[in-house]
Formats: structure tokens, C-alpha cells, sequence
């Protein structure tokens, strides 16, 4: 932990993160959540003495219901398939749960529980009535056949759909979940329970309850705080380089805003390789290739000349001024941050969730890089599903241009809260100080009006 100059505080901070690691063995990625956590409220102990005495870490260190459930379902071939599913619902203190599903081999408890603990304070810095949730399975969906991932997701919603409301828990997408997955989930939930509840998922098709922008709005909004972060230090986004990691939905739509804001976005990866284009990510060709062929990074090269494919290898190689980390959790390490600061970067925004370790955000914060936290950056998924299910819940409907205004300002917000917050604390510029204790603020205060629940 961060020392505090006060001696009991620390001493609890202490007790507290051992008293988590020993109620959750061999769960890191939660472990490291919360450490980054713990690391920056001190300060708040020291102001406000009575969350100590309702014991409000301790309490929000620990999900309120953790539910896991077996996924039995036939492939193509006829073959049953055992998978695990997950749905951690971690804090409703400030509305009902609120987070997204992931499909991907690598989930287990210890990520689901990570992303829920981040997810209930980047729901509390939207300033949204939301709570904090996750979950997924450890399912692949590549390689499957669309009839292979409906029967998965109807397998899957069978056993979750007891566990949702629009006023108890509402899931949205996340890696390996887009609209056709929400659409299965959703047709099944709808089958099970009799009832149209367009806000029990948001995500959704814009035919049948979405919204606008929220596809675009984790890569949008992680563009906006850039773009706010630049400002407060008397700069912006024209013409500086940008490297992307990732193709999906955040990357993609990451890469579309960061140039629509004067940015040039030269680089973006998969799970193969990256590639690099020097005169900007064709950004129609990119879409083609992976949001409607569903192919791969390296079928890019094909068709832009201009571009070269680096098989493996780190993205973070690629000299930039600004770096959007969108894949995964701890994709960016001390050595590929050392990297972009000898490189020259300025801002670091974390369009996924927890993309770097410790060591790189040390790293960032020492050399006095803009670094914008996922929990803060990249809140404009579940800014614009909130918003989504405000239409839904009012049977109404937004243009584009609506939505996308509610979410830079909702982006801005955020990027002000922190910001202030960190002047507060006594760390100007430090948006991991901020985010953290904003959002933590904000939670244990709504903890504490609730009473011991």
C-alpha cells in the first residue's frame, strides 16, 4: 500500500487487502484490483473516520452474491459440452447490478469478481443510478457456428434468467458478446419469463430496444477522456499518432473518434499481430475485415498496400504520442511502458478494463504521462447502456446525435470529477488517486445512508 504518514491507516489498509487475499485464494486478478484500490483511499480514511467505523472497505471488498452454474449444451456435431457459467452481482448500494458477459476461454471467478469490483465504481463515476455487476463463461465462441452459440446462449440464460430484472441486474455485452449473442440471450429470457423486459440487457439490436452510439460508445468515450485529459494540460489530439491495441468493437470505434478529434491512429492488433499503417487505419477497410467478415488483423495488409503485419510481437513497439491499450486485462507491461515513454507518448487511456500492470502505470504516473484508468476512460459502455435503458424503461427512442452529446458530457463529467477529486487529495494530475476515490465516495457514502445491508 501507498503509506498515508498515518500510521493506523496504513496498519488497517494492510489488515484489510491480507484479510481479502485470505478469503479469496488464488484469485490475482481481483487481488490486483482491489490493491490499486486500497492503494489510493487512505487519504479518505483520514478525512472521513466514520467509513472505518461502518467497516465500509471490508464490506465493498466483498460481493454481495457470487453465482456460478454449469452450461451443458450440444455442438453441431451432437457432442455435449460442459462449460461454467458465471454472474458475480457485486454492489447494488446505487441502483441494480449493471455490467457486462464475456465469453472467452480465460474467464474464471477471479477475472469475473476483478471486473465486477472495477465495475461498481466506474458505474458510481458515471453519476448514473447504477450498481456494480459481471460475469460470463468460459466459452470460445471462435469457430462456433451461429447455431452452435445460440443453443450455448439459451443453455446459458436458462439457468441466469431467475437472477436478472430490470430492477434487480441488468447484463450487457463484453468480449466474445456482441448483438448476436444479447439477441439469443434476450429471445430466451423473453421465451422463459413471457415478458417483454426490454431493459433486463442492454446491448441490444437498435430494431428491437437498443440504442444508438452504444456500440461505439466504449471506443468513443475512451477518446473523449483523451481528448479531456489533453486539455487540462493546455493540449489536444491534432495530429498526434495513436496505437490502438485490439480490433474489435472498443478498438475500432476508439480508432474512428480518435481521428474524427484530429488524431491519427497508424496501429491496431489481435490476438495474431499487429499492424501498422503509416498514413492512418483505413477505418472502412478495418470494419469490413473484422466487424462483417469477422476475420482477422492480418487480412488487412491485403488490401492496404501501405501496411505491414507483425506476426506476434508487442504493439506497443510502435512509437506514438498517444496509447489506447482495448483488448485485455494486463496486455501492457513495465517494459512496454518504458517502451512508449522512451518513445515519446504523452497520454496512455484505458479503453479496456485494467489493460496495465502496476508496473506500467507506475511507470506512466513517474514520467508524468496523462493516464486516464479504464474505470474512468473507459465508462462510456456502461454510461450509454444506462441510457439505453432510460429509453427503454420511457418506451422512447434517441437520435445518434443525442446519445453521443449525453456521452461526451457524461465523459466529461467524469474526467472533471477526477480531476478535482485528485486536487482534493492532494495528488493534482493523478486520475488513478481520482477515479479510485471518487467512485469510492461515492459508493460508501450511498453504503452508509442504506444501513448495514
Amino acid at each position: 500500500m501507498n503509506p498515508t504518514g498515518d500510521p493506523e491507516t496504513d496498519e488497517r489498509m494492510e489488515q484489510v487487502y491480507a484479510a481479502v487475499i485470505d478469503r479469496n485464494p488464488g484469485e490475482p486478478e481481483f487481488h490486483q484490483a482491489v490493491h490499486e484500490v486500497l492503494s489510493s483511499i487512505g487519504p479518505v480514511l483520514r478525512k472521513h473516520p466514520e467509513l472505518a467505523e461502518h467497516k465500509i472497505i471490508e464490506r465493498i471488498c466483498e460481493p454481495e452474491r457470487q453465482i456460478i452454474f454449469r452450461v451443458p449444451w450440444a455442438d453441431d456435431a451432437g457432442e455435449i459440452q460442459i462449460n461454467r457459467g458465471y454472474r458475480v452481482e457485486y454492489n447494488s448500494a446505487l441502483g441494480p447490478y449493471k455490467g457486462g458477459l464475456r465469453f472467452h476461454p480465460s474467464v474464471n471467478l477471479s477475472i469475473v469478481k476483478f471486473l465486477g469490483f472495477e465495475q461498481t465504481f466506474k458505474n458510481a463515476l458515471t453519476m448514473m443510478p447504477i450498481g456494480g455487476g459481471k460475469g460470463g463463461a468460459n466459452f470460445d465462441p471462435k469457430g462456433r457456428s451461429d447455431a452452435e452459440i445460440m443453443r450455448f446462449c439459451q443453455s446459458f440464460m436458462t439457468e441466469l434468467y431467475r437472477h436478472l430484472g430490470e430492477y434487480t441486474d441488468v447484463p450487457a455485452g463484453d468480449i466474445g458478446v456482441g448483438t448476436r449473442e444479447i439477441g439469443y440471450l434476450f429471445g430466451q429470457y423473453k421465451r422463459i419469463t413471457n415478458r417483454y423486459e426490454s431493459g433486463v440487457l442492454t446491448g441490444k439490436g437498435i430494431t428491437w430496444g437498443g440504442a444508438l452510439v452504444r456500440p461505439e460508445a466504449t471506443g468513443y468515450g475512451a477518446a473523449f477522456f483523451a481528448q479531456e485529459m489533453l486539455q487540462a494540460r493546455g493540449d489536444s489530439l491534432d495530429g498526434k499518432t495513436c496505437v490502438v491495441s485490439g480490433s474489435g468493437n472498443v478498438a475500432i470505434y476508439a480508432i474512428e473518434k480518435l481521428h474524427q478529434l484530429g488524431g491519427i491512429a497508424i496501429a491496431c492488433s489481435d490476438s495474431q499481430g499487429y499492424v501498422v499503417d503509416e498514413t492512418g487505419i483505413d477505418l472502412e477497410t478495418l470494419k469490413e475485415i473484422k466487424l462483417d467478415a469477422r476475420g482477422r488483423i492480418r487480412d488487412y495488409v491485403e488490401r492496404r498496400p501501405s501496411a505491414k503485419f507483425v506476426e506476434g510481437g508487442c504493439i506497443w513497439d510502435v512509437p506514438c504520442q498517444v496509447a489506447a491499450p482495448c483488448a485485455t486485462q494486463n496486455e501492457l507491461d513495465g517494459a512496454a511502458a518504458a517502451t512508449l515513454v522512451r518513445n515519446g507518448v504523452v497520454a496512455v487511456v484505458e479503453g479496456a478494463n485494467m489493460p496495465a500492470t502496476p508496473d506500467a502505470v507506475a511507470s506512466f504516473l513517474e514520467h508524468k504521462v496523462a493516464f486516464g484508468p479504464g474505470k474512468a476512460a473507459n465508462a462510456g459502455g456502461v454510461a450509454t447502456s444506462a441510457l439505453e435503458m432510460q429509453q427503454n424503461a420511457s418506451r422512447d427512442s434517441w437520435s445518434f446525435e443525442y446519445t453521443e452529446q449525453r456521452l461526451a458530457q457524461i465523459m466529461a463529467g467524469i474526467h472533471e470529477a477526477c480531476y478535482e477529486t485528485a486536487e482534493e487529495y492532494g495528488s493534482p494530475g493523478n486520475y488513478v488517486v481520482g477515479a479510485n476515490i471518487a467512485g469510492f465516495l461515492r459508493v460508501s457514502q450511498a453504503m452508509t445512508a442504506l444501513g448495514l445491508i
